[in-house]
């Protein structure tokens, strides 16, 4: 071969052209050696490929991916927030796969202000500051299609969350679209009222139990109306307590003292009895020992307060009503100002 013909080839290859056709052209172009599967060791693994690939580009409204890395990436997971029930300390969180397979699991941030500072939801369903493998949480540990409900947060706060998927090694995903859920405020209120119709009246709130004529259980006319509501997680408790633990006569010193009886079977006494309970919704309320008694028995009026009524869930209008009941004897002393002073008290169980 001469150095003429030798200097006409690399001519040649100097100036092919790329390839191309009527309506593409490639501007650059490599041939890589092959692959390599995944290698790993006791502490790291590796996937690479010898040769080019292509990166990605994005703008604003677009998102484009290459290479084989990019091929194998999970789909960014949808997410639900809610609070159904008035929550001031948990939120119920639902995971959408967004067609990831069964064996994908999901990372979960939180955080109350836009992710500058980012918490995760732990496999407890606590919020921590960092995380472990097992907060990688496969659908069906985030409770399918119901999902799970977030425990521990602070009240009357927004929260936000996203997640991110994986399904095997260098598969991670972005995280996904943010969503919002407000905690609701610690709430409590409580209301006495005295009526044979429970409706609510106003104070002072005054019993009525007449004439006691000896060895007669006497009612009183009006019954007293207890009502609560509370988001507290674990109920609503109401209390009670008398002043002088019986009727008491300041101008005879004499007290008509309570016990848990049967009043018909007493010379005298003085108790209160539950005469009715129930909710509009939550709870449910209950009556409680020894007052959820019928007919002429009744529970001791105590000196320091004792429980009436409880709810061991959050309840709305819980209510209970209760009646007084007396007996006198031959030997009770005459007075007309025989009194109790009655105290209620309700507790929320935050």
């Amino acid at each position: 071969m001469n150095n003429s013909w030798l200097s006409w080839l690399c001519g040649l290859l100097l100036v092919a052209s790329l390839p191309a056709s009527t309506h593409f052209q490639l501007n650059s172009y490599g041939i890589g050696s092959g692959g390599t599967a995944k290698s790993t060791s006791t502490t790291y693994s590796v996937n690479g490929t010898a040769g080019e690939q292509a990166g990605s580009a994005s703008s604003t409204n677009y998102k484009v991916g290459a290479g084989e890395a990019y091929l194998k990436q999970a789909n960014e997971p949808n997410l639900t927030l809610t609070n159904p029930s008035n929550w001031y300390d948990k939120l119920s969180l639902v995971v959408s796969p967004n067609n990831n397979p069964t064996d994908a699991t999901y990372l979960v941030e939180i955080s109350t202000n836009g992710f500058t500072t980012i918490d995760y939801v732990q496999d407890d369903f606590t919020v921590g500051t960092s995380i472990v493998s097992t907060d990688y949480m496969t659908y069906a540990a985030l409770g399918g299609a119901s999902g799970v409900t977030l425990r521990g947060l602070t009240p009357n706060t927004v929260y936000s969350v996203r997640a991110a998927a994986l399904r095997g090694p260098f598969t991670e995903s972005g995280f996904g679209p943010a969503v919002s859920a407000s905690t609701s405020a610690t709430q409590m209120s409580f209301n006495i009222g005295v009526s044979p119709t429970y409706a609510i009246t106003s104070p002072p709130y005054a019993v009525s139990i007449g004439s006691l004529l000896a060895g007669t259980v006497e009612t009183a006319t009006n019954e007293i109306w207890l009502t609560v509501s509370t988001n507290a997680d674990s109920g609503a408790l109401i209390f009670g307590d008398g002043q002088y633990g019986g009727l008491n006569s300041t101008s005879t010193g004499h007290l008509i003292a309570s016990a848990s009886t049967d009043l018909a079977t007493a010379s005298e006494g003085f108790g209160e009895q539950e005469t009715s309970v129930g909710q509009t919704s939550g709870g449910p309320m209950v009556e409680v020992s020894p007052y959820n008694v019928t007919g002429t028995n009744v529970g001791q009026d105590y000196t320091s307060l004792d429980e009436w009524f409880s709810a061991s869930n959050p309840v709305t209008a819980g209510y209970g009503g209760i009646s007084l009941k007396a007996v006198s004897s031959t030997l009770t002393p005459s007075a007309t100002d025989y009194t109790e002073t009655l105290t209620a008290v309700a507790a929320g169980s935050f």
